[in-house]
């Protein structure tokens, strides 16, 4: 699989989201989605992002945008974590990986010397026809919200 770059059509994928229901890409044709990739519900990075991109919510809707959280974790976890933290994103749980490979963002990650598959934090703007307009691979958390607000009011 080859990392999806500027330009590339983003995959459509449908999945099940915090409060019920599915979310698909195709939901949001016509309008431009912020989907990032997130290892794990509640640990202290993944938390940060998702309390930043929330904060930021209605500064997204002016421009029509929608922010989905996706990560491994099931529908149940990110009820109690969207719960926890007051969150505004749509999070959709991707169990089996399907949307994490489309993206090619499900990678082998290594800790202390051992080596396992996980999710690399990434982010990916799309404007309103599906195309992916930019990707932001290996996230650093702290100023990341705001960095991808900035390049989407710049659609």
């Amino acid at each position: 699989m080859t990392d999806l770059t500027a330009g590339d059509m983003a995959p459509d994928f449908s999945l099940p989201r915090n409060g019920g229901g599915t979310v698909s890409l195709s939901d949001f044709a016509g309008k431009p989605v912020v989907l990032y990739f997130y290892p794990k519900d509640d640990t202290s990075g993944c938390t940060t992002e998702a309390v930043d991109f929330s904060g930021l919510t209605a500064e997204f809707e002016k421009l029509g945008a929608t922010v989905i959280g996706i990560s491994p974790d099931s529908v149940k976890s990110h009820d109690k974590f969207a719960a926890k933290h007051n969150l505004s994103v749509v999070l959709a749980a991707d169990e089996e990986h399907k949307a994490l490979e489309a993206y090619g963002v499900w990678k082998e990650k290594s800790m202390y010397g051992k080596t396992y598959m996980g999710v690399e934090r990434s982010t990916f703007l799309i404007d309103k026809s599906g195309k992916i307009a930019e990707v932001w691979r290996k996230v650093k958390v702290p100023g990341h919200a705001g960095a991808v607000l900035k390049a989407a009011q710049a659609l």
